[in-house]
């Protein structure tokens, strides 16, 4: 049983001018024998705002909006879960054949959250006996690049999100924020939820131009910029 037939849907988040992106992940995809089509996987245009308030940046406002938008619409198609993923993802090489394996673990726990990529100190999880676990995580967790949500918890996390983007910068009960950084705040509100990550981990974030934080000086050169991203090409084919 492949991945994506155990969630309603899933969600590829990409800026339409990233073609380089898409291209890139469409490989990754059907490796993972998830292509995107009209019925289980989608792809879903990024929102770009055209100011950052009350964000720090418009990337910010637009990866929280992006992901916010896609949770409320999975609400409100009453979807039991939903996988989402960003465009810069890459995803281990033997994903689908820990397939199985991965369904039967999330068919044993009534989970909220399970992340098959994650930023996680191996000190911090610990190495089971068998190819691959699901392990329950109360840490918070740094990126939102390949996870999924449990519909149960969706009409309560869509009223999460909408409520801190009300509340000015730096509120002590959350404020406008990175996506990731909201996700971990619900988590900490909410210890009863199950939280469960993958070990070992299951997706990175591809190296890549980022469309979030300010670019760097040699990604505004375009010589420099094609040396850069052979550079990255070659590290992410170390990580595979």
């Amino acid at each position: 049983m492949k991945v994506i037939d155990y969630f309603d849907k899933a969600y590829i988040i990409n800026l339409p001018e990233r073609q380089d992106r898409l291209t890139a992940m469409k490989r990754e995809l059907e490796k993972a024998e998830m292509p995107i089509d009209s019925n289980k996987v989608n792809l879903f245009s990024a929102i770009k705002p055209t100011e950052a308030q009350p964000f720090k940046t418009i990337g910010q406002k637009g990866c929280f909006l992006s992901h916010y938008t896609i949770l409320k619409e999975a609400r409100d198609k009453n979807l039991q879960n939903v996988l989402i993923m960003e465009d810069d993802l890459q995803i281990a090489e033997d994903f689908y054949q820990k397939s199985d394996m991965l369904i039967e673990q999330l068919k044993q726990h009534d989970w909220a959250f399970v992340y098959f990529g994650h930023r996680l100190e191996q000190d911090n999880i610990k190495e089971g006996n068998i190819k691959i676990q699901l392990q329950p995580c109360k840490l918070p967790i740094v990126t939102a690049h390949f996870y999924g949500v449990n519909g149960i918890i969706l009409d309560s996390l869509v009223k999460f999100l909408e409520v801190i983007q009300q509340r000015p910068p730096g509120h002590p009960d959350g404020g406008p924020m990175h996506v990731d950084g909201a996700f971990s705040t619900f988590r900490k509100r909410n210890p009863d939820l199950l939280t469960l990550v993958s070990v070992p981990n299951l997706g990175w974030q591809r190296s890549s131009r980022s469309d979030i934080a300010n670019l760097k000086w040699f990604d505004k050169t375009p010589m420099l910029r094609q040396i850069v991203n052979i550079g990255r090409i070659m590290n992410n084919k170390l990580k595979s």
